[in-house]
């Protein structure tokens, strides 16, 4: 993101450090170029405007000087420049300076990525596409982060780079007057143990950014252009024929060298006042930078040279340097570092009226759609490497399955850049991810549909076809149901189907309980609802029957119940005067929800097991957001700034309830006007009624349906209880840990600074009872008052702040959105057993798959059908994070794998591993949690993969498998509080047990014994 604009100016020729002429600051100039992967241009419009000509120009200056260095951050852009635009003779170059570690690369990953409103999940896949793809080309492993331009820094991340084999971490956005007084107090630097649970096993060294990020001063006395970027402003869309490109600034000549100098050496001596060591990291690039290289070393060239030769008279010394050589020098410095603990840096504020907490919520649909395509992939993942354990010669073209892998990891690992799925991007990049995404999903479905269909030979027609006792012609359509994750689980499938009957079969030939009713979205429509149990990573085939008549008189439709609504009358608000009269109870075996008829809201809710009440209304609510600068504060994609307080969102109510045998559905309409025909929002609220359910029997689903949204108009679902929760609420970095949130006041902008992202999971809790949501995407969150948890669904916005409209960020999003929430209710004991497991269960919901349409069924033949395939499953704390086939082709051996790089010489295009199956588990539950699924797990991988083959050979390898983990050996730092250190090696014994303590997650390769033959 372009951060010219948002540098804090200071006073230049201040310095607030002084040393004596035998100590200059010893400066470490870093070149680099900031390149988002999307934000206001595309991709394609980017690498051809710019980003091609960084890589091929940084190439081409590297390696006219020895001295000079760059560091590459995001690999999207060099891997597109790598495949499609590099000369072999460039690739060379780069394998040289590579080697020689002059061109240094950090972070690693697809993208730079989000950190408030990604997952887990999705942060460890593009890290882990970005690495296979360095460490097979090059042999390296990146071990650095350069997080400078996310939007607050997330707990998780230093966690997660610290199991990648990272030695030190650095972020740069962090809340305005907390960096302000960490650097008052040279507090930028400290030791982040981000995992409560994990604790000093996996530390991380960490640096925060100074006042001016990852920019070099743009301005400077004695010009108005662009400060030391010589090469001046990248032009979109062609490049200048000239070379001559906007704000280019004065060359260094005999005549500015001096005051070139001055400038920066004031500049190096200010921020050095803000560190401990007497090195200091100076950032030499910013956005769209190093476009043409040559113009940009051969001004900084003898710019260096001459304050080398000076430094006594700046009290500085300056040299061309990668990361890797700050962080050493300031490791070998060998002070001792304050500890910071679980807590991250979320929210982020740039200045008091301006709290980035809008961007939790921009781009509803968008979100939805990246979470929908990593639960795709991980579906396609998994099926394909038990089809290729299975079937290694089988029908499914392993080349072509890999391609369709790819192209979907590619996608969602783009998607989690800091300006994709935070919604901060322009019209046209949004349209550009929903793209890439949606023709991956596409890609991979076929996958999974020929893995379904072709292995085994399946004829749709054996699956077995019983009476349909009921007038009217029947019909048949056959269904593939596919559990992705490593436990059993029972789960309700929902069909959109155009008959009013129908009954399900399994793949056993026994009905199953299932349930139709008249759709919310269509009166032409019916909703087809039915009860799969299905084992660990295991698929089955199902059969609906279907019939044009309703069920009636002695006519059976066997398991399937027809459900019919009642309809209440519309309640207007203004018509509220006496409440809680008539109550009408929805009950299970888990809770007792009453809806007030005089309201058509929700009154409140029991559970059922400890007979606790609590009194609960759910309704939508609006900020109004101003548009006008001058009026005041505005909002947009990135920042929330709220035009007064929310108001009710709407003024009158209808409800209906749909009581079934599955599932008792209640739909409650919202009109913005007493007599509008058309409702504004929605909730559609499913409560499990069938005997069987088990966990979902706590979990209530709740989908709504909101937009378009009136302009600059952000609404809410508010969820008001008799909770005594003192406004704290408590909402997850990224899916990995829950982060307490206390509300805290501010001079200004209260209500705005107390919004926290949830990615998976929010709750709000008193000494009794507590109050989950789960999400299928991120959004925004707050307690604004006792015994409320306000969740942000939905913004529009515009406004004339002329930075936002010439980048086209001003959030005018007239899309229709449909998030799904669980809401889960209980004691905090006994929701502290269901809310992981229900939020992983929630993002891997079953993936269904018609196999053909509805059509004349055949009878009078024997059934023909095939056994499911063994189920794989993990203890109910552990979680199936990833199983997959990488592809990447390099030997585990890191030695031998660097000599036949180095021996080859040239790229050498070797061709995929297929058989190198990467394992991932991850323990769901902190320290403490739960008296018994806070326990260390112990299992063997041995037993526990049998239903997908024989395991020969297991190796445990670092999170994105770059690393053996027995030859990982990170930085050590030294830190006042030593509790917690030890070596953290993970042995394994010979029988292929292993045991997984709280909150870690372990990476293994395996490979399994080959069927063939």
């Amino acid at each position: 993101m372009h951060l010219l604009s948002l540098i804090v100016f200071s006073f230049w020729f201040s310095s607030g450090k002084t040393f004596g002429e035998d100590q200059p600051i010893q400066t470490f100039v870093i070149p680099h170029s900031h390149m988002d992967v999307g934000w206001v241009y595309t991709i394609q419009e980017s690498m051809h405007a710019y980003a091609a000509n960084v890589y091929s120009s940084v190439t081409e200056e590297l390696s006219k000087v020895k001295e000079r260095r760059f560091i590459s951050v995001e690999q999207e852009f060099f891997r597109l420049w790598w495949d499609s635009v590099a000369s072999d003779t460039q690739k060379k170059q780069i394998r040289q300076l590579v080697k020689e570690g002059r061109l240094e690369f950090i972070i690693g990953g697809q993208v730079m990525h989000d950190e408030a409103v990604t997952d887990l999940e999705d942060e460890i896949l593009q890290l882990t596409e970005g690495h296979g793809f360095l460490y097979q080309t090059f042999g390296v492993r990146p071990q650095f982060s350069w997080h400078v331009d996310p939007f607050g820094a997330s707990a998780a991340t230093p966690v997660l780079f610290s199991l990648a084999g990272f030695n030190a971490h650095l972020i740069s956005r962090i809340d305005y007057d907390l960096k302000d007084g960490m650097q008052k107090n040279k507090k930028l630097q400290f030791v982040w143990r981000g995992s409560p649970s994990l604790k000093a096993r996996q530390e991380i060294f960490t640096h925060t950014m100074d006042q001016y990020s990852y920019c070099t001063p743009s301005h400077i006395p004695f010009s108005n252009r662009s400060g030391f970027y010589w090469n001046g402003v990248a032009l979109f869309p062609d490049p200048p024929k000239d070379g001559v490109y906007p704000n280019m600034s004065l060359p260094v000549t005999k005549e500015t060298v001096h005051a070139y100098a001055q400038t920066m050496a004031e500049n190096i001596k200010q921020r050095a006042a803000w560190f401990r060591t007497n090195h200091l990291l100076w950032p030499w690039g910013c956005d769209k930078q190093f476009f043409n290289s040559s113009v940009q070393f051969r001004n900084m060239d003898p710019l260096m040279t001459y304050i080398n030769q000076n430094s006594k008279e700046f009290g500085v010394t300056v040299q061309y340097a990668t990361l890797s050589e700050y962080f050493q020098s300031v490791h070998q410095s060998n002070l001792t570092w304050d500890v910071r603990g679980s807590e991250d840096f979320l929210p982020y504020s740039t200045e008091p009226y301006q709290a980035w907490t809008g961007f939790y919520a921009s781009r509803n649909v968008l979100k939805g759609v990246a979470r929908r395509a990593s639960s795709r992939l991980h579906a396609a993942e998994t099926l394909f490497t038990r089809y290729r354990i299975s079937f290694p010669d089988g029908p499914v073209a392993k080349d072509w399955a890999l391609e369709k892998l790819r192209a979907l990891r590619w996608a969602v690992a783009e998607v989690q850049h800091h300006d994709a799925i935070t919604g901060t991007e322009s019209p046209k990049v949004a349209e550009m991810y929903m793209q890439h995404l949606l023709q991956g999903m596409m890609g991979a479905e076929e996958l999974l549909a020929a893995l379904f269909l072709l292995p085994q030979n399946q004829d749709v027609s054996g699956v077995p076809s019983g009476s349909f006792q009921g007038s009217g012609q029947a019909l048949e359509q056959h269904v593939i149901v596919y559990n992705p994750l490593a436990w059993n689980i029972t789960s309700v499938v929902n069909m959109t189907v155009t008959f009013p009957s129908a009954v399900v079969r399994d793949d056993d030939g026994q009905p199953v309980p299932a349930q139709t009713q008249k759709s919310a979205l269509c009166n032409a429509s019916y909703d087809l609802f039915f009860v799969a149990q299905l084992g660990g990573l295991q698929h089955r085939k199902y059969s609906v029957q279907f019939s044009e008549t309703s069920c009636s008189g002695k006519s059976k439709c066997e398991s399937t119940y027809e459900a019919r609504s009642v309809a209440f009358e519309r309640r207007r608000v203004k018509d509220w005067r006496k409440t809680g009269r008539r109550l009408l109870p929805v009950l299970n075996g888990c809770y007792k929800l009453m809806f007030d008829q005089d309201t058509n809201l929700l009154h409140s809710a029991t559970y059922l097991k400890e007979q606790r009440r609590i009194m609960m209304t759910q309704d939508f609510w609006e900020y109004d957001a101003n548009g006008d600068v001058k009026a005041g504060p505005i909002s947009d994609n990135y920042i929330f700034s709220a035009n007064g307080s929310a108001v009710r969102a709407y003024k009158a109510v209808e409800m209906e309830i749909i009581p079934g045998k599955v599932l008792t559905e209640i739909r409650q309409r919202f009109y913005r006007e007493d007599g509008d025909e058309d409702c504004a929002y929605s909730i559609t609220t499913r409560v499990p009624e069938y005997s069987e359910a088990g966990p979902w029997c706590h979990r209530l689903e709740q989908t709504y349906s909101l937009g378009p949204l009136r302009l600059n108009t952000e609404v809410v679902l508010r969820t008001s209880s008799s909770l005594d929760n003192n406004r704290t609420l408590y909402s997850d970095d990224n899916g990995y840990q829950m982060m307490k949130r206390t509300y805290k006041k501010f001079t200004n902008n209260t209500l705005a600074r107390n919004y926290f992202p949830m990615v998976r999971t929010a709750y709000i809790q008193d000494d009794i009872s507590r109050l989950v949501l789960l999400s299928d995407r991120a959004h925004g969150v707050s307690s604004p008052a006792d015994g409320q948890l306000e969740v942000m669904l939905h913004r529009r916005l515009w406004n004339n702040l002329q930075w936002n409209l010439g980048y086209n960020l001003t959030l005018n999003d007239s899309s229709v959105v449909r998030p799904t929430l669980w809401m889960i209710l209980g004691s905090v004991g006994a929701t502290s057993k269901l809310y992981q497991r229900g939020a992983v269960e929630l993002q891997h919901r079953p993936f269904v798959m018609p196999i053909d349409r509805p059509g004349k069924a055949r009878k009078d033949r024997e059934p023909r059908f095939n056994s499911p395939v063994p189920p794989v499953v993990l203890p109910p704390n552990l979680h199936l994070l990833s199983l997959s086939i990488p592809g990447w082709n390099y030997t585990s051996d890191h030695d031998l794998h660097l000599s036949r790089l180095h021996s080859a010489g040239k790229e050498v295009r070797s061709e995929p591993d297929y058989d190198r199956v990467l394992l991932r588990l991850m323990h769901l539950f902190e320290e403490g949690e739960d008296p018994e699924l806070s326990k260390p797990v112990t299992v063997n991988l041995k037993d526990v993969l049998k239903g997908l083959g024989e395991v020969r050979e297991l190796e445990e390898r670092s999170l994105t498998g770059t690393w053996n983990i027995t030859t990982l050996q990170r930085w050590r730092w030294k830190t006042a509080d030593t509790s917690g250190k030890k070596n953290d090696q993970h042995k394994r014994n010979q029988d292929f047990t292993v045991t997984i303590s709280p909150k870690e997650i372990r990476t293994f390769f395996i490979h399994f014994s080959s069927r063939n033959g």
